[in-house]
């Protein structure tokens, strides 16, 4: 067990930063015991209060963990159904509230649990549109007629066709939200030893289905447009089979891709030798809530394109519902393979969604929420911004935070009652795919000091109190490794 009179440092804030340090390097392995606040109050000669701010801190940001009376441990549990990418990509559950703490930032007071959690990734409750009517007009029976129906009822078929990104989709299906989209489209278009294209700083799950699926992931460099067009060039040399990448919204940099940047992209892919061959999945999970307007290579690739259009944003991830389109050849294997398992996506939730697209009394609120999301991100970003931290325009929920060091920011955040995600998981390294520009910058940067790490803030969350907030998040993202 660590010795309390080792110990330096004497405020909240760096006496978690100490111990978050003990634990990065391996002098406290997991599953260690920290000495009670009592035994480092006394050795320390401060406060219990301050040092229990400090152990709560460190909880928060999933380095300890407690176990009542039996003590605070460096954290050892696993759950064994996420990968070691995802595991704490989020903050632990403990607690409800959404408001700022009274002082937030002042650097005295700590917080007694996550108060402002902005690590989910998820959109605000409150934004999404109700579902009672939608239910009170939805088939009264879970019934399907026939096994061997349409997968798809006609009026959401067509609904949707008329609303995809591309005129002529040759085939549209629905499934059960859209990572099930982009999943079943790998299942079919990726082979084992196969590399695969991703965005990096891309979504982590996206890394996991490849590697899952047997591929290779070969990381692609962006900036504010989107993927650059020389790092998929030079990517195209390693002759990938696909290629996955999020046009609008892009979880976590926010970036919206430009109409210019995907013909470029398409332009690449038709021109470099290998490009014509690769299948490209395109994951709009954010649909209906970017402010950009639609945008898909299917403009000038279509034969190369599956789209994934998600509705969990806009509607509720619960739904788990979205619609997917492009080749025949390729999606209706999706339907075939499909038939196999699930067989279709319930055609009750199906005509819950009809409604929703349908009815102006849905399509209101989530029209209201776009707005709303939009001028929440342009208040984060600016007053970031002032305070010399430039995340760039981001669109959707998220934005990409530039700190000077990942594990300080963190655990200083988590101080100050706030929770965001760690950087690391989204990003890929592979030096030799790099093109030219900011390595996955997304635009962000921070002025006058070295950019250590990233994090991603759900900036949609932020209700009120935008300037304390952003206040907090400067001086996480300036805030230097402990020493």
């Amino acid at each position: 067990m660590l010795a309390p009179d080792t110990l330096v440092e004497r405020t909240a804030a760096g006496l978690a930063a100490e111990i978050a340090r003990l634990v990065s390097e391996g002098t406290l392995p997991p599953g260690d015991r920290l000495p009670t606040v009592r035994q480092v109050a006394a050795a320390l000669e401060v406060s219990t209060g301050t040092v229990a701010t400090a152990w709560r801190a460190l909880a928060d940001a999933g380095v300890v963990t407690s176990r009542g009376r039996a003590g605070t441990f460096v954290r050892t549990e696993k759950r064994e159904w996420l990968s070691p990418r995802v595991r704490g990509l989020s903050a632990p559950a403990v607690g409800a509230g959404v408001a700022v703490p009274p002082g937030l930032g002042d650097g005295r007071r700590g917080a007694a649990s996550v108060a402002l959690d902005l690590s989910l990734g998820t959109p605000d409750p409150a934004m999404l549109p109700s579902l009672e009517r939608a239910l009170a007009l939805a088939r009264p029976r879970a019934d399907t007629g026939r096994y061997h129906d349409l997968p798809v009822l006609p009026e959401l078929h067509d609904l949707l066709r008329e609303q995809w990104p591309v005129r002529g989709v040759e085939a549209i299906t629905v499934v059960d939200g859209a990572f099930d989209g982009i999943s079943r489209t790998v299942e079919q278009v990726v082979r084992f030893g196969d590399r695969v294209a991703v965005e990096s700083p891309g979504f982590p799950y996206i890394f996991d289905l490849v590697e899952a699926a047997g591929g290779v992931p070969l990381p692609l460099q962006s900036d504010r447009d989107g993927i650059l067009p020389a790092s998929l060039a030079l990517a195209l040399a390693q002759r990938p089979s696909t290629l996955v990448l999020q046009p609008r919204a892009q979880n976590p940099t926010g970036v919206s891709m430009s109409i210019d940047r995907a013909r470029r992209l398409a332009d690449v892919l038709l021109t470099v030798p290998g490009g014509t061959r690769v299948t490209v999945i395109e994951d709009d999970h954010s649909a209906l809530i970017a402010s950009a307007p639609p945008v898909t290579l299917a403009l000038w690739i279509p034969g190369q394109v599956v789209h994934v259009r998600g509705f969990s944003k806009s509607h509720g991830p619960d739904l788990r519902i979205a619609a997917l389109g492009g080749p025949s050849e390729i999606v209706e294997r999706i339907i075939r393979r499909r038939m196999l398992g699930p067989g279709w996506t319930s055609r009750l939730l199906q005509s819950i969604l009809l409604e929703l697209l349908t009815d102006a009394r849905s399509i209101a609120p989530v029209r209201t929420a776009r707005l709303i999301y939009r001028d929440r991100l342009d208040r984060l970003a600016a007053a970031l911004r002032r305070l010399g931290v430039e995340v760039g325009e981001p669109d959707g929920i998220n934005l990409w935070m530039p700190v000077r060091d990942e594990r300080a920011a963190l655990v200083h955040l988590a101080a100050e009652g706030i929770a965001v995600a760690a950087g690391t998981p989204f990003v890929i390294d592979a030096p030799e795919i790099a093109g030219s520009g900011a390595a996955g910058s997304g635009g962000a940067s921070a002025e006058g000091a070295g950019v250590g790490g990233w994090v991603r803030v759900t900036g949609g969350s932020v209700i009120e109190n935008v300037r304390l907030v952003a206040e907090a998040l400067a001086r996480a993202a300036f805030a230097p490794p402990a020493s």
